[in-house]
């Protein structure tokens, strides 16, 4: 399977397949340094575009540097994130046909009013921004929290 990067109408550039990729297939793997939030924080402090990918453990960061970096981000994405013994692999989800555009959920979280991550996936379901529904809610609950103070 073969996998370009090129413009995209998401986000500048993006990866494609040249190939068909079936459901389940594991695509490629989300590569780069490892660093701590506190490193990522002060790397990427004041740039509007990062290619960081928290780990579960929230100690570690992959600071990306390879194809998967240029998978954009979807409301109705054709393929998914899963870590795997400490490696993140972006697996397919659907069927995905050759010169297809490779998108996953960002699901962000932490989200700040300061940094509204609009989304541009174009889906007919599109949030509107690259956060979880869950971080959506949590920081619906943080407002109305505020408002009542």
């Amino acid at each position: 399977m073969g996998l370009i990067i090129r413009s995209s109408d998401i986000h500048a550039a993006g990866c494609y397949t040249t190939a068909r990729i079936r459901k389940g297939t594991f695509v490629v793997e989300y590569t780069g340094p490892l660093i701590s939030p506190e490193e990522a924080d002060e790397i990427y402090d004041g740039r509007s575009t990062t290619y960081l990918f928290g780990l579960r453990d929230g100690k570690r960061i992959i600071d990306g540097h390879g194809t998967a970096m240029f998978i954009n981000h979807s409301c109705d994405p054709n393929c998914e994130t899963d870590e795997i013994d400490g490696h993140v692999w972006i697996i397919a989800i659907r069927d995905i046909e050759a010169d297809e555009e490779l998108t996953y959920d960002y699901m962000l979280y932490d989200g700040a009013e300061d940094d509204p991550a609009p989304c541009f996936c174009g889906s007919k379901n599109c949030r509107g921004t690259m956060y979880s529904e869950e971080d959506l809610r949590r920081q619906k609950r943080l407002k109305r929290g505020l408002k009542k103070a």
